[in-house]
């Protein structure tokens, strides 16, 4: 009976060393500076969509005006969007036309610090403008968007690490250098993969509530349905056994995602598995930009020594190593 609060203690303090060891140790920021370059380019292209039919979406006269978005949300102050401070088209099309600049400064990583979190801002402002257009591309933009706002998203492959190796004289390119592991880098990325777990777990577990899960049927529904095929897949009707196979394993998928993830041994796998679902629901569903942003979300889980390799065998350079001093 002695021994227990010393064993107790002794659990205590292992489990907070692997909560700190989880959060706080330091991280190298290639695997969020990657992200920030493919999810700058998806932010940047769904928002530049808006271009072709602005005025008749987000004008005050459109079909979201600000009547409809009053009512939307019920008047609460949390749902703010800059586009409401004025109903004028000068108002309208010049901060569109600033947030897509700020957008792409983003994604090229330019003054990378504030057009984070400016975009960040922008992505959620827009989000609340129209707030009937709103779909899980726009969810999970505005949650990539803020969490790599936190981190140190422009420490590489961005202008900013350019321009500062270039300032300081370094004689290999910053592309392929920072200058530390940072704590605020680890805490970013774990934000990410935390949220993208739940994001899958909620989806699962949604799933099991529909009986088309649970006998196999699922995804015949969506391939045979007129509003999402873009592939003819209706051959497969001839095939039951392979549609039941294909919904159930894409079932289980997603349930695991959030344990199955984690492991070394199963993370590649599952990362397989989601590039291949997602693309495969873009492709023969219509929703290509979705199935995108899920795969750069997955990212999240690629050790930044990988995304190094493979940017350096990309771009012809050698594996990073740290410049001499000057």
């Amino acid at each position: 009976m002695n021994d227990e609060p010393k064993v107790v203690g002794e659990w205590m303090r292992g489990w907070l060393a692997g909560w700190n060891r989880f959060w706080f140790v330091p991280r190298d920021a290639a695997t969020l500076s990657l992200m920030r370059i493919l999810t700058g380019a998806m932010i940047l292209y769904t928002h530049f969509v808006w271009s072709l039919e602005l005025e008749a979406f987000l004008g005050p006269d459109g079909v979201f005006d600000a009547t409809y978005r009053r009512g939307f949300y019920g008047g609460s102050p949390f749902a703010w969007s800059h586009f409401a401070w004025s109903d004028s088209a000068a108002w309208l099309w010049g901060t569109h036309g600033v947030a897509l600049i700020i957008m792409a400064a983003f994604m090229l990583g330019l003054w990378t610090r504030a057009t984070a979190i400016l975009s960040a801002l922008l992505v959620i402002s827009y989000a609340h403008r129209a707030p009937g257009a709103l779909f899980g591309l726009d969810q999970i933009n505005c949650f990539l968007t803020l969490y790599l706002a936190i981190g140190p998203c422009g420490d590489r492959y961005s202008v900013d690490a350019w321009r500062r190796d270039r300032g300081a004289g370094r004689a290999r390119s910053a592309v392929h250098w920072s200058p530390a592991q940072t704590v605020m880098a680890n805490f970013s990325t774990r934000l990410i993969q935390v949220h993208l777990c739940v994001v899958y777990l909620f989806a699962g577990l949604g799933k099991l509530q529909g009986p088309a899960w649970w006998d196999g049927t699922a995804i015949w529904g969506a391939l045979a349905s007129y509003d999402y095929q873009t592939l003819d897949l209706t051959f497969l009707a001839a095939f039951p056994w392979f549609v039941n196979a294909v919904t159930l394993m894409a079932l289980a998928w997603e349930c695991s995602y959030a344990f199955m993830i984690w492991p070394r041994l199963t993370r590649p796998l599952w990362i397989l598995m989601a590039v291949a679902v997602h693309l495969g629901i873009g492709i023969c569903m219509g929703m290509l930009t979705f199935g995108i942003i899920m795969v750069i979300a997955n990212i999240a889980f690629v050790e930044p020594e990988t995304v190094r390799g493979c940017v350096g065998k990309l771009t012809g350079r050698l594996p990073d190593q740290r410049p001499p001093a000057d």
